[in-house]
């Protein structure tokens, strides 16, 4: 296991190496850069007429021709701006001393907020961890014993109403459901129970202990609801096919014909076999939902998260921010990845990664 460890951590470098390579090459080609904006909010131009605006100079060199936008503006005030967003160097020059700045954890400074990315970072991180671990509770408290409940009823009817119900939440995007709930619940249309935005009141710092637990719990309510509609159907279903395929087993079987109670055999017997693919899938679930699936809900519900982070730093070409996130997004995955498989030996210690090799 020790070899197989040492070379996934050695993998790590040339999979990240790779991933900012082919993000930092498609960003050559995005046109609205941060000097275009720069330049278009001197220019007096409306937003409206980025698209007409030449992308030669997003995250490459420029030339004195590269921006359509730069008409009548002093060249050098074109140079200073370039310089100052550090467009001045060739792409291959800013990716190497990028990464040699990564190497240190020195992501830089945001082009628009005016604080360094690695704070932002620190200060966000909080608000996503915690909101993908609630809903990833929430899921794994709902999902495995409805899944086993399937495995067990196989074939009646609360095993195919519940499917029912299952593909219908898994059909309906966790964002459209978030819509849905603020809409409904929160004084879209009809009833205004929860509030629509952030994950605490104005007046937070001025609570008591027990207000302030209830008032986060109170903000989280609707986002963790999406999260979680959006996020059961599949591990329902996988721990159902995989508490199945236990029971059929002839081990199972076996302890039947020895006399054993059934609520024995299946909490004896089957539950610690069935539960291997579903605790070892942990790290990967929580990687995939923190990062991807509370994305759009921290952006519906303005929630101060890296997701909300990420799409802003997109949205205004905030390069810093954006690479940042991303450098520190995949390492999280990749190592996560790695927690998967270690994970998968200590619930099944006849797993062996090396052998398979």
């Amino acid at each position: 296991m020790g070899r197989y460890l040492l070379r996934r951590l050695f993998l790590i470098i040339p999979t990240l190496f790779g991933i900012m390579v082919i993000n930092f090459v498609i960003v050559q080609f995005a046109p609205g850069g941060p000097v275009e904006q720069a330049i278009i909010q001197a220019s007096g131009m409306s937003m409206s007429s980025t698209a007409s605006v030449s992308s030669a100079g997003s995250m490459g060199p420029s030339t004195e021709s590269g921006y359509t936008g730069s008409e009548g503006l002093d060249p050098e005030f074109v140079a200073r701006l370039e310089e100052a967003f550090g467009f001045d160097k060739p792409p291959h020059e800013r990716f190497l001393l990028m990464l040699g700045n990564y190497i240190t954890l020195d992501f830089g400074e945001s082009y628009f907020q005016d604080k360094a990315v690695l704070d932002l970072v620190v200060e966000r991180l909080p608000v996503s961890v915690s909101l993908g671990l609630w809903s990833l509770l929430l899921i794994y408290s709902i999902s495995i014993p409805l899944g086993m409940a399937k495995a067990v009823r196989d074939g009646t009817p609360f095993d195919v109403w519940s499917s029912a119900a299952v593909f219908v939440a898994y059909a309906i995007p966790g964002f459209l459901f978030a819509i849905m709930l603020i809409v409904f619940f929160a004084g879209g249309t009809y009833l205004d129970w929860f509030p629509m935005r952030d994950l605490f009141s104005e007046n937070f710092d001025g609570l008591s202990p027990l207000a302030k637990v209830r008032d986060y719990f109170w903000h989280l309510a609707l986002p963790l609801t999406a999260l979680t509609i959006g996020g059961f159907a599949t591990l329902t279903m996988l721990t159902k096919n995989s508490f199945l395929e236990e029971i059929n087993k002839q081990f199972v079987l076996t302890a039947r014909a020895k006399g054993l109670t059934e609520r024995r055999v299946l909490f004896g017997h089957v539950f610690p076999n069935g539960m291997l693919i579903v605790i070892a899938g942990f790290p990967a679930a929580f990687v995939s939902l923190m990062f991807t699936g509370a994305l759009l809900i921290e952006v519906i519900f303005s929630i101060d998260g890296i997701g909300l982070l990420g799409y802003e730093a997109i949205v205004k070409r905030d390069y810093p921010i954006f690479f940042g996130t991303l450098f520190c997004f995949t390492l999280i995955g990749l190592v996560m990845q790695l927690i998967g498989d270690i994970v998968y030996t200590l619930v099944d210690p006849r797993i062996d990664f090396e052998a398979r090799e």
